[in-house]
């Protein structure tokens, strides 16, 4: 959901005032981090268990790096989730659903770019310890590549060729 869409009257044949519409549009954000944030949970928690495994010591530093940077990504995607659901708490009989459906989409969105990152790093780190420097090349752009494609090409393209029924 853009901010734009928020100008915008709705497409579709909805019968509802811009009351019930932001009211919607809150409950499918907060539904949709619902979905996501497990998943981002998780990788922080297996990520907060790297360094105290046994080879820990045996890491590059370039391995080093790209956990830090992985972990603090992770981290990143974990706060800008939760901040629309910390928002909307303390702001909820504020009568500015509005500017909250739309802070909170930014969020959302800022959210998924770090996600995609910690999750390109994991790559990164993963196929460095397996395969060296070519398998972390290969596979992390390959993983780059995937999530923006699927996460940011595919839902900004128009033409699909889906007729509507």
């Amino acid at each position: 959901m853009s901010d734009q869409s928020l100008e915008q009257p709705a497409r579709d044949d909805r019968d509802e005032t811009e009351k019930q519409r932001l009211d919607r549009n809150l409950l499918e954000l907060l539904n949709e981090l619902r979905v996501a944030l497990p998943g981002v949970q998780v990788l922080f928690a297996f990520l907060l268990a790297v360094p105290f495994q046994a080879r820990w010591d045996e890491v590059t530093a370039f391995q080093r790096d790209v956990y830090f940077a992985t972990l603090c990504c992770a981290l990143i995607a974990i706060a800008l989730m939760i901040a629309p659901t910390a928002y909307h708490r303390l702001n909820f009989r504020a009568s500015r659903k509005r500017e909250l459906v739309m802070i909170s989409n930014r969020l959302a969105i800022a959210g998924i770019v770090f996600l995609a990152i910690a999750l390109v790093g994991v790559m990164i780190l993963i196929a460095d310890i397996l395969f060296g420097w070519v398998g972390t090349t290969v596979f992390g752009a390959l993983a780059a590549l995937l999530l923006l494609l699927l996460w940011f090409v595919l839902p900004k393209h128009k033409d699909l060729g889906i007729e509507d029924d």
